[in-house]
């Protein structure tokens, strides 16, 4: 049937459904929706490489022979090196997913503010802590837990976030809004953050989380997270309790969205530093991550360390 310039009813109504362009999808309250199962598994590094300077972006060619040199250096199924290496890979690749392919953008370092791609110098006070830290590691290493690494004792995987950043396997997240509130569910280590996005106030100032005190807005297209109230033992990269973290989730298309965050912690860094990931869809579900504080593994962590203590008498 010809219809010239005449648009039948149903296939006018499925046109009206469809998001402008440029334009997210929408939930029922007529947010952005966010919603579903992304990752950024990705072989871009945080930092840019050394002998890459200021080059920002990689070339095509570059590209995939820095992804086939990551994934080859990075392949756990090796054999070489001898038996202590062998131990150190831990898991063979089946249970690994570090990406094979760097983002999208091509860019040289998942770091894009400063320009050179590095994470800023630690203040003075921040150098010091962190070589505090580096000799009680070395002369206590596993008197008790509390010596041990956060992600070690199941409480939290600091590179899982907030903020977000990609790990070795389990680099998935699962995002789920409802009116006044977005969730976003991390499998590595099991963590749900509940973002308040009702105009709530933050948290008084003494009380402090592991995973810092968020609160969301909308920016157009874009949620902005706004997270303060962070405890002194969350430590990313260096990072202390005033901490104050700014987080963007922008959806770009049917299959992607843009992750972006900026650390401004001024007793730290000597300037703030801004990191922009891009996050593919992924297929579901997020599995359960059966991490839980005091395991097995912690135990033999620390027997193992008082048999050393032994030996050595």
């Amino acid at each position: 049937m010809k219809t010239y310039g005449m648009i039948p009813a149903a296939i006018s109504a499925f046109i009206l459904t469809l998001p402008a362009v440029g334009q997210a999808p929408r939930t029922p309250d007529g947010k952005p929706d966010l919603q579903g199962v992304w990752t950024n598994a990705t072989v871009t590094p945080l930092e840019r490489p050394i002998e890459l300077g200021n080059q920002q972006f990689f070339t095509k060619e570059q590209a995939a022979q820095y992804a086939k040199t990551i994934v080859a250096n990075t392949n756990s199924d090796r054999r070489d090196g001898g038996a202590e290496a062998d131990v150190g890979r831990a898991y063979n690749n089946f249970w690994k997913d570090g990406g094979t392919k760097v983002v999208p953008t091509m860019r040289t370092s998942l770091i894009v503010d400063p320009p050179d791609g590095r994470i800023p110098a630690l203040t003075p006070e921040a150098q010091r802590k962190a070589a505090a830290r580096v000799e009680a590691r070395r002369s206590h290493p596993a008197d008790g837990p509390e010596d041990r690494s956060l992600q070690e004792r199941c409480i939290l995987w600091p590179a899982a976030g907030p903020p977000m950043m990609p790990v070795g396997y389990n680099s998935n997240y699962q995002i789920v809004q409802d009116r006044g509130f977005v969730a976003v569910i991390s499998e590595m280590i099991h963590d749900v953050r509940i973002i308040p996005t009702d105009g709530s106030a933050h948290l008084p100032s003494n009380v402090r989380q592991w995973l810092g005190d968020p609160r969301g807005h909308w920016e157009g297209n874009t949620l902005v997270v706004d997270s303060t109230n962070f405890t002194d033992k969350t430590n990313f990269r260096g990072s202390g309790e005033n901490l104050h973290l700014t987080e963007r989730f922008t959806r770009t298309g049917p299959e992607s969205l843009t992750y972006e965050f900026t650390v401004d912690d001024p007793a730290t860094f000597v300037k703030p530093w801004t990191v922009q990931i891009p996050m593919t869809r992924a297929e579901g579900p997020v599995l359960e991550y059966a991490c839980n504080e005091g395991n097995y593994a912690m135990q033999g962590i620390l027997a193992g360390a008082r048999a050393t203590e032994k030996a050595k008498q």
